[in-house]
């Protein structure tokens, strides 16, 4: 009833494939469709579509009784012989075979099942691995410890210059867009004489020193080559020829290359496939971005049913990575949340990395450590709109070939034996706090960034936090009370916080540009009160 035409297989025109129509009571024809199709695959390697014309004798788990909604269809599939006495049947009219011979054959044949079951039962099949099995035998579950601190991560001099030359190197005669070629010189610039890297040079670096180091790296959704904000540009396109050009594609001789792939707008089945190429490649690095964080929204089955919930119900652990662009910059409801209090109120048991990064270093940090780890878990990460081109978002070259992942960033500007208040945030939210508390030179009110909320960095926040003398704690966030991190924090951090945020609200943000502004405004002017 939910089909478009009266035929299952008409969905095979939009590619052109070839459709037989085979009747299931009749094996002769049905082995001629298998081998027929296998040499067609094999052949033009292309798709080929069998439609197998047959019926369920029993209902859906073997246990069901069909006839319920089914009576008088199943009243005639009670009384129609299986297909094997049909064959039997064809058999012996057309003396093929013998009655005799062919109760005998049958007799035979369900012997020799009972014989093998019972061979396997005393003495087992010798059992060979997958290469998918194998790949998972060298990675180990995690433990608490493992989150203490984050491992070593940094790139050497070698793989730096190696992905800094691919990043601003086109080929002779690429003629790139206008913009393109500005981007590439500011690019350059980046790498080469400034030594600071935005968040686009920071992204590439990390997919670079990947591939570099030998390793799969692949992602998928809307726009990702350009990036949604056309920040990434991973792909470049001639200008006259259309043709395009990947510089991650050219680090170095006989590296994979960039799997990078623009999707369909069906987020449930995209991210639902690149959970399963993590699956089954676990030493690649996997992400799929949303084109707006809350565009995950479509997605909600494959995170409920496998990503948060995979490795307590199934033993299987997964390191794909989502990227969700999130943060209220007056974009209004459908495109400000991520809906970040979804997935803190999944965590439990270490079952996923949640991050919300301020720096291009430490997302660096973030992706490497996601292969570095001796195990995998999901991460959920939510990216940024504004700060892909903020000026203060930017790291020192330095901070790539050294140093980690850090959970915590501290304040450097404050005079920690004066601070009174300190004011706990992730994301975004951070930079409007820190313009306020540099325009008004406040130095007795520090603010704290948590780079990740899950699992929780309480020792890391701790080692923080000493430096001030019994400050107030507040967690300052621009989504509404009743979204965000702010249930999180109360359940999990164990720390007496006030709280600074939007009205509890149904809708996760405002609709109007001056409305939001003022709440803006006004989170900010409170997190600063004393």
């Amino acid at each position: 009833d939910a089909r478009s035409s009266i035929y299952c297989t008409d969905l095979a025109k939009i590619v052109d494939a070839p459709v037989i129509h085979v009747n299931g009571d009749d094996p002769e024809a049905v082995n001629f469709a298998a081998n027929l199709a296998v040499e067609y695959r094999q052949k033009f390697n292309k798709d080929f579509f069998i439609d197998l014309l047959c019926y369920r004798r029993h209902g859906h788990n073997e246990s069901d009784e069909p006839k319920f909604t089914q009576p008088k269809l199943y009243n005639l599939i009670a009384k129609h012989p299986n297909p094997r006495e049909v064959y039997v049947k064809q058999l012996i009219e057309r003396k093929d075979i013998s009655p005799d011979r062919a109760e005998t054959l049958d007799k035979e044949f369900k012997q020799q099942l009972q014989d093998r079951l019972d061979e396997v039962k005393q003495k087992p099949l010798p059992y060979k691995p997958q290469k998918i099995e194998e790949e998972w035998h060298f990675l180990r579950r995690s433990k608490p410890e493992d989150f203490d601190k984050s491992p070593e991560t940094g790139i050497s001099e070698d793989v730096l210059k190696k992905v800094s030359k691919a990043l601003t190197t086109i080929p002779k005669g690429f003629k790139p867009l206008r913009q393109i070629d500005k981007l590439l010189k500011e690019r350059k610039s980046h790498f080469f004489d400034e030594k600071m890297l935005n968040w686009a040079d920071a992204e590439l670096l990390a997919y670079g020193s990947l591939l570099a180091e030998g390793n799969i790296v692949r992602m998928s959704g809307q726009d990702v080559k350009r990036g949604t904000f056309s920040h990434r540009h991973s792909y470049l396109f001639d200008s006259n020829t259309n043709e395009p050009y990947c510089n991650l594609d050219h680090i170095q001789e006989k590296q994979e290359p960039f799997r990078i792939f623009n999707s369909l707008l069906s987020e449930y089945a995209v991210l639902g496939f690149e959970y399963g190429y993590a699956m089954a490649t676990p030493n690649a690095l996997v992400i799929w971005e949303a084109q707006f964080g809350d565009f995950c929204n479509g997605a909600q089955v494959m995170i409920d049913q496998f990503i948060t919930s995979a490795e307590t119900k199934w033993q299987r652990m997964n390191g794909l990575v989502m990227l969700l662009p999130h943060g209220y910059e007056g974009q209004g409801p459908e495109h400000s949340s991520a809906r970040m209090e979804r997935f803190l109120q999944m965590t439990a048991q270490e079952n996923m990395i949640v991050a919300d990064v301020t720096t291009p270093a430490n997302l660096f940090h973030l992706v490497r450590r996601q292969l570095t780890w001796e195990f995998r878990k999901p991460c959920i990460v939510f990216s940024p709109k504004s700060l892909l081109r903020h000026p203060k978002v930017v790291s020192p070259l330095e901070e790539f070939t050294k140093g980690n992942f850090q959970e915590v960033i501290g304040d450097d500007y404050v005079t920690n034996k004066s601070v009174k208040k300190v004011l706990l945030c992730t994301g975004k939210v951070y930079f409007d706090l820190q313009e306020e508390q540099q325009k008004k030179k406040v130095k007795d009110i520090a603010i704290v960034r948590l780079e990740q909320l899950y699992p929780f960095p309480k020792k890391q926040l701790e080692a923080v936090l000493k430096k001030y003398n019994n400050p107030q704690l507040v967690w300052v966030q621009e989504e509404p009370e009743n979204m965000g991190a702010w249930g999180f924090m109360l359940r999990i951090s164990g720390l007496s916080l006030k709280l600074v945020a939007r009205k509890p609200m149904a809708s996760p943000a405002t609709g109007y540009s001056k409305v939001h502004k003022s709440e803006q405004a006004e989170i900010v002017n409170k997190a600063f009160e004393i």
